[in-house]
């Protein structure tokens, strides 16, 4: 596994799938500043590697995340202190933008600011028994990172009032039933069939994917009519391409097709 940056997290690169890691075990990988930039870089790396189809988002130890580092956030309104208010939304903004699918596993724990950092996530595996909530109208503030925005857009407004104004956890099992998690599994199988999610994205079109991605995100902040002109747009981008000829090849030919992303 090679660590980025400050070493805060973390990359465990396969044939076609990067695993990014947050990698501060021994405070539940807490967020600080520090470790968002590491998650901005690994992104970015990502980002810019042609050979990966797909990526997760995991939790080194035996926990997703616990959040913000209480310590900083306790401390960020003090008149000398130096935080940058904008590092958090640069990283949801990176993953959201990751051009490959990001599964994110969420494993036991994924409070307030780890909640938020699920949601530009393609998709989303949880645990059975994952403390996983919006809790920051119990702590003095609201979320502010995309919580308010991102949800809605998941769940509907009603049902995104309803976890951002109460601060209780979402059973996992409801979690699935909104369409905030895409599956439940057993806690010790989190990160495992997350990295199996993203191996079967791999079987399919790099390029199909990157623009199926594009074409989504703008789905519903895109006019019905200029949401069809750009998706009409991404589909004549990869019409003349090796892959677009050999998925329909394979398919009349009867074999396994042979992406190459090109």
């Amino acid at each position: 596994m090679e660590s980025v940056g400050s070493g805060l997290a973390a990359i465990d690169w396969h044939d076609d799938r990067a695993d990014v890691y947050l990698s501060r075990p021994d405070k539940r990988n807490a967020m600080t500043v520090p470790l968002m930039d590491d998650l901005i870089t690994a992104f970015e790396r990502v980002d810019a590697d042609e050979d990966i189809r797909a990526a997760t988002l995991l939790g080194e130890g035996p926990v997703f995340c616990a959040g913000m580092d209480l310590e900083m956030m306790r401390d960020r309104v003090e008149p000398d202190a130096e935080i940058d208010r904008n590092k958090f939304p640069e990283v949801l903004e990176t993953i959201e933008e990751t051009r490959q699918p990001v599964v994110a596993g969420i494993k036991r724990a994924a409070p307030a600011g780890a909640f938020e950092l699920t949601l530009p996530c393609d998709f989303r595996i949880i645990g059975r028994n994952a403390k996983y909530g919006l809790l920051e109208v119990q702590l003095g503030t609201f979320p502010h990172a995309g919580g308010t925005q991102r949800l809605p857009r998941l769940v509907g407004l009603s049902k995104a009032k309803e976890i951002v104004l109460t601060g209780e956890f979402v059973d996992p099992e409801e979690a699935a039933d909104i369409g905030l998690a895409h599956e439940v599994v057993d806690t010790d199988d989190v990160d495992e069939r997350a990295k199996a999610f993203a191996d079967d994205l791999c079987e399919n079109a790099p390029l199909g994917l990157r623009n199926a991605k594009k074409a989504l995100n703008a789905a519903l902040e895109t006019p019905l009519e200029q949401g069809l002109a750009y998706e009409r747009q991404l589909a004549y981008e990869i019409d003349d391409t090796h892959d677009y000829r050999e998925g329909f090849e394979a398919r009349l030919e009867g074999r396994e097709p042979e992406f190459r992303g090109e």
